[in-house]
């Protein structure tokens, strides 16, 4: 009869082991662990780098009858490839040049207790043998020895990687594979765990102000939901990383999501503009700005078949400055008479660079009236904008309705760092 995990259980260990998160997927890993742990079988951790696969092993050892005896983790991946045999399973005098003294391995030394393989696909497939022998009857054999010896281990594993596809690779022994993941635990990335996000900012925001007595940093609102939109391929790591990174250089101060993106990493997955509207539909804004952007270039294909069609350069001069009037949404003429951009098509050249599913328009002259390019418009744009703020960068930020951090971007795009 399996053993019932309580919720006073799973608060008492996640205490025990600063494990902090709610997230219905979290906690469902740390139930896991926890049964299998009185149960003597191997156990694989999957988990992406930075996910916090590291204290699912602890759990296990703590929990279970061999929590007096060893427990040894070994990264496998940082051991070369010519001494991890003598690593694990240790070497006899004079078994290869510098192995002076017989050595004891971690096999040997963990005799009763846990041994935790992390990175265990980075292993080589020789090794692979020896670990597949030592899971199947406790044997193994020192390097340059003859004498099998026995040791009476508990084996848990941990990968980043696809396995299966590392077994259809080649790189990975099916049997060790079937072996290891007796039982398989499944640690969810950060991205997955909604609030936990914000709790764990709150505890990095803690922790660095306490141990370096600095001053109190607050998270608006906006900013916390810009925290839970990112995509955090770095995980806990990565979160921890930004996180002290505020809390050292806005000490003291409040921390909205427009001053947060300034130390978020820039990333295709990122949400980084975080709109204050609960249910707003980026989807549908970009559809609604392809459409307005195509409008844009069916107007400039219908003025080049006017000038194709008429020798009257005069008329043709007269057509430019009636688009210039009509109410586009995408063209706006400013004050001092310059074209400038309305904020969609802003927005629209933003995922049109990125996507890459609209091409540049090109520039066309006719008697000195220019249609210009997107890159063009853009950047005396924000030259201009620039000049009107006496080249304070937040107040031209604002007044473009862009973040600071994509401003400083397309400052130095355009090369305006004078400005």
């Amino acid at each position: 009869m399996a053993t019932k995990i309580t919720d006073n259980d799973i608060r008492a260990l996640k205490l025990r082991f600063g494990i902090v998160g709610e997230s219905p997927a979290l906690i469902a890993a740390i139930r896991r662990a926890m049964l299998v742990a009185p149960i003597d079988l191997s156990v694989l951790i999957i988990g992406e780098s930075g996910s916090g696969k590291e204290s699912f092993p602890k759990i296990i050892h703590e929990c279970s009858p061999r929590k007096h005896k060893k427990y040894i983790a070994v990264n496998c991946g940082a051991i070369p490839e010519g001494t991890i045999d003598s690593e694990l399973f240790g070497h006899v005098k004079g078994s290869f040049t510098g192995a002076i003294n017989d050595h004891k391995g971690y096999f040997e030394e963990a005799d009763g207790g846990v041994i935790f393989l992390d990175e265990v696909a980075e292993m080589p497939m020789s090794t692979q043998a020896r670990l597949l022998r030592v899971l199947e009857n406790g044997e193994y054999l020192r390097v340059g020895d003859s004498t099998v010896r026995k040791t009476n281990i508990r084996v848990v594993a941990a990968t980043n990687k696809d396995m299966l596809q590392a077994v259809k690779d080649g790189k990975f022994r099916e049997d060790l594979y079937y072996r290891l993941s007796t039982v398989q635990i499944n640690v969810p990335p950060l991205r997955e765990r909604g609030d936990d996000i914000v709790l764990l900012a709150r505890l990095f925001l803690r922790n660095f102000i306490t141990e370096n007595r600095t001053s109190e940093v607050t998270l608006t609102d906006d900013a916390q939901r810009m925290l839970k939109a990112y995509h955090w391929p770095g995980n806990v790591r990565q979160l921890k990383s930004v996180i002290e990174q505020v809390a050292l250089f806005e000490s003291g101060n409040t921390v909205d999501a427009a001053t947060l993106s300034m130390y978020m990493p820039d990333n295709r997955n990122t949400a980084l503009t975080v709109q204050s509207q609960p249910n707003f539909d980026y989807n549908a804004e970009r559809e609604q700005l392809f459409t307005l952007i195509l409008s844009m270039r069916a107007e400039i294909e219908a003025l080049k078949k006017r000038m194709d069609g008429m020798g009257s350069t005069s008329h043709v001069s007269s057509t430019v400055q009636e688009l210039k009037r009509e109410s586009n949404p995408l063209l706006e003429l400013g004050n001092n008479g310059e074209l400038n951009m309305a904020s969609p098509y802003r927005n629209m050249q933003r995922e049109t660079q990125e996507l890459g599913r609209v091409d540049e328009v090109t520039a066309m002259d006719v008697e000195g009236e220019t249609v210009k390019t997107l890159d063009e418009t853009e950047r005396e744009t924000i030259e201009s904008a620039l000049r009107r703020n006496n080249g304070r960068r937040k107040l031209t930020a604002q007044e473009l309705n862009i973040s600071e951090r994509t401003l400083y971007r397309k400052i130095k795009q355009y090369n305006l760092e004078r400005q």
